[in-house]
Parts: structure tokens; C-alpha cells; sequence
């Protein structure tokens, strides 16, 4: 396998930060994976996988090697009457995969359309929108272990699966290369159209009879109004993730702000809308040379050309003080700092 030097990484990173690689290699097998991590050359170097970039802001240059994940395929390993396995490769891109089970009638992801990145980064961040997570779907994935090269396998018990979190996040932080995921599909679906405006959205297309295939139209054209295309502006979805507070500190936040979003979870707390509390502190459609906050969606921080990574980074650290100071909530980053 080639290992290429001082690469560039704008191409390889949806907010298209153009910081550079000491080392960059891509790979499309275990095997071609396994021989770039034996290579003498890079032993000791620090090293960052890229699917789709979608979820990381790059903030310098970074000096390892980042290896670019091709893996793909998506095969039918098992089925029975209520469900299909499907192995996916972690390099296959996400958005394509629904569409692959959109056009295959297996229930489970279609909430999950037009998601930016890879099937491999999927579990590592338990990906979810729309009433729906990774780990609702997810059977088990194999990754090879940096240390002594030997795959292995997670099933879902093993991943720690949490709001935005797994055991890849925390735990088991670099250790391991995801290389192919398998998720369990249903043959029955079950809809979930109750988060967000989904069901306003069926209701304005008129589906008098709802299925997936409608569910990821309404889930897309909900994501197309509010959220920019990163090919058109630079950007990483959502930055900050919904905090979760209990009951009691939202019901007093209420007496201050009666229009204050927020949905009930488990444990008698409730998800409050980063969202909401960014736009009503002023932020929405703010810019600071070409590091921004969007006009439609104060949830997602934008690069409008040449930002820096340090710039966008320095944009959220005041978002978060700010909020912090009116609302008395810290916001987490859900993007991965580098």
C-alpha cells in the first residue's frame, strides 16, 4: 500500500478545513489495513481513520497518519421471518446504505436518511435522528485491533452505547479500526414518526398510507430546509449535542421561558433543544469572518469559505459560555476536536 506525505485533508473533511497530513493512506481490505499498520515507517505516529469527515473539525495539521476507510459491500448474512442481517463495509457511505434498504423494504433506518458520513462511523458516535439511534438497529461489527493486528468483534452489549457515545469514544478510544458493521433490519416495520415534524411533513405530502419510503422522503425534506449541504458550505451537522437536565431544573427554566424546547426521556429528565437555547442567545446566522452559526439552524456551525479550524473551535467556546451564563446549561461538542 502507497503511504503518501503532506497531504492535504480539505478534500477528505466536510467543513474543508485545509490542514495537512505528515502520513495518508487509503484502504479498501482488512488485508491492505492490516499491512499499513505493520509498516515500520509509521510505528509510533498517531493515527486518525476518515470515513466520510463528516463528524471531526481539524484544527492543525496533523502529525500521523490518517488512513482513509474504502471498505465496502453490503451482504445478506442471515434472515428469518422477522428480520435480515446485513454486513455493511465500514467505507460504504451511510446515506447510500438507506437508500440500499429503502429499495429492499428492510425497516429500521429510513428515520436515519441523509445522515453525512460512513457506515463505519455509525456506531462509533451511535448515530441518531428522528426518534431513532444506532444501537436500535445495530447486531455487531468487526474491527482489527491496532495492537496486535487480530479482528474482533463487538455485538451490542459490548459497545456502551450511550446519547452520542460508545466504548470507541471512550474506552476503547483508538484502539481499534471499524471494518464492517452488521445491523438487523426488520421484514415488519415499525414506525416512529412522532419526533419532530415528521408526521406534519406526511400530513403536507398527503400519504394516505404511510411506509418507509415516505418516512425518508418526509425525513429529507425536513433536513434539506433547515440544514446546510456541506458541499455548498462547510460544515459537520450538528456541533452540539441536545444536554439532558433533570425534570425540576426544566421546569424552572420555563417560569423564565415558557417557549423553551424540550422532550421527556427516561429517569425523569428531559433532552432540552441545544438548538433553541443557541438561537435565543443570539447566535443564529452570527458570523465572525468565515467561521459562523447558520441562519436556519443554530445547531450547526458553518465555515462560509477560508475559516480555520481554531476559528470555528473559538466560535463554539463562546456559544458554550454564553449559554452557559443565561441558561446555567454546559453544551457538549458533538463533532471530534483534532
Amino acid at each position: 500500500m502507497t503511504i503518501q506525505e503532506n497531504i492535504s485533508l480539505k478534500p477528505f473533511n466536510t467543513f474543508g478545513i485545509d490542514v495537512a497530513a505528515k502520513y495518508f493512506a487509503r484502504f479498501d481490505t482488512v488485508d491492505a489495513l492490516q499491512q499499513i499498520l505493520q509498516n515500520p515507517a509509521i510505528k509510533g505516529y498517531p493515527l486518525l481513520i476518515l470515513g466520510g469527515g463528516s463528524n471531526i473539525l481539524l484544527t492543525a495539521n496533523f502529525e500521523g497518519l490518517v488512513l482513509k476507510n474504502e471498505i465496502e459491500g453490503i451482504e445478506l448474512i442471515q434472515e428469518d421471518a422477522e428480520h435480515v442481517f446485513l454486513k455493511v463495509g465500514a467505507g460504504v457511505n451511510w446515506h447510500q446504505f438507506v437508500l440500499y434498504c429503502l429499495a429492499h423494504d428492510y425497516a429500521g433506518i429510513e428515520n436515519l436518511a441523509l445522515i453525512p458520513g460512513s457506515v463505519g462511523a455509525s456506531p462509533m458516535q451511535n448515530i441518531g435522528a428522528y426518534g431513532v439511534e444506532i444501537k436500535d438497529v445495530f447486531h455487531s461489527l468487526e474491527a482489527v485491533n491496532r495492537a496486535d493486528l487480530n479482528t474482533v468483534v463487538f455485538y451490542n452489549e459490548d459497545c456502551a452505547f450511550g446519547y452520542r457515545e460508545s466504548i470507541f469514544k471512550n474506552k476503547c478510544r483508538d484502539q481499534f479500526v471499524i471494518t464492517s458493521v452488521t445491523f438487523r433490519l426488520n421484514k415488519v416495520p415499525e414506525f416512529k414518526t412522532n419526533y419532530g415534524a415528521i408526521q406534519q411533513a406526511l400530513d403536507d405530502m398527503g400519504v394516505p398510507k404511510i411506509n418507509i419510503q415516505d418516512i425518508a422522503k418526509a425525513v429529507m425534506q425536513i433536513r434539506n430546509s433547515k440544514l446546510p449541504n456541506p458541499k455548498e458550505i462547510g460544515n459537520a451537522g450538528s456541533f452540539f449535542k441536545n444536554p439532558e437536565i433533570p425534570l425540576a431544573d426544566f421546569e424552572f427554566l420555563q417560569h423564565a421561558y415558557p417557549d423553551i424546547v424540550g422532550y421527556p426521556i427516561a429517569g425523569n429528565m428531559v433532552k432540552v433543544a441545544a438548538g433553541w437555547m443557541i438561537e435565543k442567545a443570539g447566535w443564529k446566522g452570527y458570523r465572525e469572518d468565515d467561521a459562523g452559526c447558520h441562519s436556519k439552524q443554530a445547531l450547526v456551525l458553518v465555515n462560509h469559505g477560508h475559516a480555520t479550524g481554531t476559528s470555528i473551535f473559538a466560535l463554539s467556546e463562546k456559544i458554550i459560555a454564553d449559554v452557559h451564563q443565561q441558561f446555567g446549561i454546559y453544551l457538549h461538542r458533538e463533532v471530534n476536536i483534532y
